[in-house]
């Protein structure tokens, strides 16, 4: 499967974020600790919202995300205080440009770790729930992509959780009748521009690791001398598939079937639970 980042908060480098840290996303697409897999190296893709810009600049490529100096070379030019990284292991689908992740549509951007169980089973009448007016829009192949779509048909603009628990509620209700024992496994970020939603999902109720940095003031307690702090907000948030670093209280776990809501002022934490479409 995946590793991602999401980043919200005091604008930084990317490098910051995607390189300099000691276990950065950078070398979990080499040497993953928590994923299925320990390489991640089926293409890359970042996703960053500029200073006055609603819809985010998104690039993509097939290579490694180890390797590749188109990446490096961003990473050391872009600041963003909001913004995606993902560097992918493939589930099945083809390793081309318009499967790497994030997806992007209007102001939202979205990116996914998991799968859906038996997706070749279940895709033509997944594709068929998504808005006609929306099908266009789809480039690639991935099951990420289409439930992206079917989020927005469900009304993300209006309420991004009731529209990822109707997404996750059909892909359950499919999979039964088809006798698809677990049908979803999903960890997912999803961003308007102004907050950014984090879900930890499955079907059997092991889902894929994900975790969410501490308030910036606490870790500046606990760790003085950890530099790359100093700057930062107190509502800077970053939420990883696996952890950066390895210090002491820097790092929470998502709980099991939850979501979590990071925004200005209070961040929110609440269950997750699928729902049927209305």
């Amino acid at each position: 499967m995946c590793r991602w980042l999401a980043y919200s908060g005091t604008p930084v480098l990317l490098e910051d974020v995607l390189y300099k840290p000691e276990h950065s996303l950078i070398d979990q697409s080499l040497h993953s600790r928590l994923g299925v897999e320990t390489t991640n190296g089926d293409g890359f893709g970042v996703g960053w919202y500029g200073q006055d810009a609603c819809t985010p600049a998104i690039v993509r490529d097939t290579s490694p995300a180890w390797n590749n100096r188109n990446l490096r070379e961003i990473a050391n030019h872009v600041r963003s205080g909001l913004f995606f990284a993902h560097v992918r292991a493939s589930t099945g689908t083809a390793v081309q440009q318009t499967n790497s992740h994030p997806f992007r549509h209007g102001r939202w951007m979205w990116m996914h770790n998991g799968a859906i169980t038996d997706y070749h089973r279940l895709r033509r009448d997944l594709c068929l729930a998504i808005d006609p007016a929306l099908f266009s829009s789809i480039e690639g192949s991935t099951d990420s992509e289409v439930m992206f779509y079917l989020a927005i048909t469900f009304g993300l603009d209006q309420d991004a959780p009731a529209a990822v628990a109707q997404m996750a509620g059909l892909v359950e209700r499919l999979g039964a009748e088809r006798g698809v024992e677990f049908p979803l496994q999903m960890t997912i970020a999803v961003t308007d521009s102004e907050r950014l939603w984090a879900f930890r999902y499955s079907s059997e109720g092991n889902s894929r690791s994900l975790f969410y940095s501490s308030r910036a003031d606490t870790v500046r307690a606990l760790h003085p001398d950890l530099e790359f702090v100093r700057e930062l907000s107190d509502e800077t948030r970053i939420v990883v598939s696996e952890p950066l670093r390895d210090l002491p209280g820097l790092w929470k776990e998502l709980p099991e079937s939850s979501y979590s809501v990071v925004q200005p002022g209070s961040d929110v934490l609440l269950p997750f639970v699928p729902q049927q479409p209305g």
